[in-house]
Formats: C-alpha cells, structure tokens, sequence
C-alpha cells in the first residue's frame, strides 16, 4: 500500500488556507512540526509563535499559509480523512464479498495507525493521536454551520457516506446505515480515548480492540434487525 500511496496528492479544501503547505518546505515544515507540538502539548497550549520557534521562521511567516490554528487544524485532521479514504479504497475495491469488505472497512477506519513512509513530512502516528484527542474541537464550535456549507468536512461526510453504502450492501433492509456508518467513526475514536484515558469505561483494552468490538457491534446490529 505505501507504493500505492507514494503517488498520492491528497487534495484539501482550498478554503483552509492562504497557501497551500505542500508547495515549499517551509509549508511543510509548518505541518510536520505542528503536528508534533499539537500532540506533545494539546491544541490548546498550541501557538503559532511557538510553532515558530520550533521550526526557527517568524510567526508571520506561519500566517501566511493559515490564517488561525482554528484552520490548521482543519487542514490536519482533513488530510487524516483524506489519507484513511485512500486506504479505505485501495483496501477495499477488490474485495466483492459484501460482508468481507464492511470487515475490512471497518478494520481499517478503527485500527491503530502505524506510520506510512510514503509522506516523509507526515507523522500518521501522531497526527492519529491528534485526531483521537482533539477532532470534536474542530466542529464543536459556533461557525460550525457556516464551516460546513463551505465545504470544510467534505472528505469525512464522503466516509461516512462510503461505510453507509457498505452497510446497504450486507442488508439492503437496515434502516440507519448513515447513523450506523458515523457510529463507527466516531465511536472508533472514541474507544481509542477511553482505553488510553478511561480503561474503566470500556472493554477495550491490551486483548479487545476497538476494532473487535465495533465488528461485533456492527454484524450483530445488521443480523438482527427487527421490524417496526
């Protein structure tokens, strides 16, 4: 898969922001080492002067490729979506055994990441923790409807719609797919939270994956489907 993906030019929302990063080693640089501030001191500590000591420019500098952190953000946990709706394609497409391919989607969307070589300036392991950590904060705010009609959450809502389009494939007469699709997202995070923070409030743990669990919850929710 890192051959795969080594061609890959995963495309973001131009609207995130004001140059686009993966256009000069200095963009890059202000990716690769927010992600590894954001995730050594939480999103809140986070500055763009301290970003800018981190990688020796000014904090001018950072603004002229997004215009608040707000929007680095964005762009970060967008490229994560946008890097898992790679994997989940190219993992997938063969695969013609409905019930097989929902496994392996669901595998995928819920693993624990390991690092991919095919993007040097990309730490996938952390920017997982980050997105573990720190994705609501993207969306639980204000503007969050105004974010939305820009286009801001296209590659995550076109996941969520892919899973959903998974689900009706193995029982095209379960109701909720798009919920259900969404629960596994969202819900695979959040298992990776409690486990590393709340081990008491789940079964996931060094034995139980979040992924065993959400298969589990996921074929037995569809094989047993009630009427109403």
């Amino acid at each position: 898969m890192d051959r795969l993906l080594q061609g890959v030019q995963i495309r973001i929302n131009e609207k995130l922001f004001l140059k686009d990063p993966e256009s000069s080693s200095l963009g890059k640089r202000i990716i690769e080492f927010s992600i590894q501030l954001i995730d050594e001191i939480g999103f809140e500590s986070f500055t763009f002067k301290k970003l800018g000591k981190e990688i020796g420019s000014n904090e001018s500098s950072i603004y002229r490729y997004f215009e608040n952190k707000h929007k680095l953000l964005l762009y970060l946990t967008s490229w994560y979506w946008g890097w898992m709706e790679y994997q989940l394609v190219f993992a997938t497409n063969s695969i013609r055994n409905p019930q097989e391919k929902l496994m392996k989607a669901i595998f995928i969307m819920t693993k624990t990441i390991k690092e991919d070589s095919a993007f040097s300036h990309i730490n996938e392991v952390l920017l997982n923790n980050i997105v573990i950590n720190e994705y609501s904060k993207s969306y639980l705010t204000k503007e969050v409807d105004v974010e939305n009609k820009e286009g801001y959450y296209i590659i995550y809502k076109r996941l969520v719609s892919r899973l959903g389009e998974m689900i009706s494939e193995v029982d095209p007469n379960y109701k909720y797919p798009t919920s259900l699709a969404s629960t596994i997202l969202e819900n695979g995070l959040h298992q990776h939270f409690l486990k590393e923070h709340f081990p008491s409030l789940t079964d996931c743990n060094s034995k139980v994956t979040p992924t065993q669990y959400l298969t589990h919850l996921v074929f037995n929710t569809l094989n047993n489907t009630i009427d109403e």
